[in-house]
């Protein structure tokens, strides 16, 4: 059998944002898983291929699959595919998020404007109303003062 050396080495892809924009609120709970698996993906290729130390296998692909640190190594890869996806569903839901709370923030913005104007309106209107009756009142005893002198 030929022995041949296979050096680990694994690119670890990043999950962070490369939107420059501020994240949000509360964080998603599979950036919070990501970032966990991420580091146990870690841990478990330090553990099991050091910068060091090369691990051989025989050229059989059956003999190379059943090896453990294999199993564990494909593993790791699918939970990194897993988890990428995840951060794609994630990056669009929170864009989603991210237009409603803009479209919303601008609609609530303008209804806001819109009532304090109507208060406004209605506080002058108020006023007014409250000056005629006043009027009216004096002219409705000034009134009974003449019927009654009559």
């Amino acid at each position: 059998a030929i022995l041949a050396q296979v050096a680990f080495q694994p690119e670890l892809p990043t999950l962070e944002s490369s939107r420059p924009t501020q994240p949000p609120a509360s964080p998603l709970p599979s950036a919070a898983m990501a970032a966990v698996l991420r580091k146990a993906a870690v841990l478990g290729l330090a553990l099991f291929a050091s910068p060091s130390a090369s691990l051989t296998f025989d050229s059989s692909d059956a003999l190379a699959k059943n090896r453990p640190v294999s199993k564990v190594i494909t593993l790791l890869k699918d939970m990194l595919k897993q988890l990428e996806k995840e951060a794609e569903e994630d990056e669009e839901i929170y864009d989603k998020m991210a237009c409603w709370c803009e479209t919303n923030d601008r609609e609530k913005t303008k209804s806001i404007a819109d009532a304090e104007a109507k208060i406004e309106m209605l506080t002058l209107k108020v006023e007014e109303l409250t000056a005629v009756s006043a009027r009216l009142n004096t002219e409705i005893k000034n009134h009974e003062k003449e019927v009654a002198e009559n």
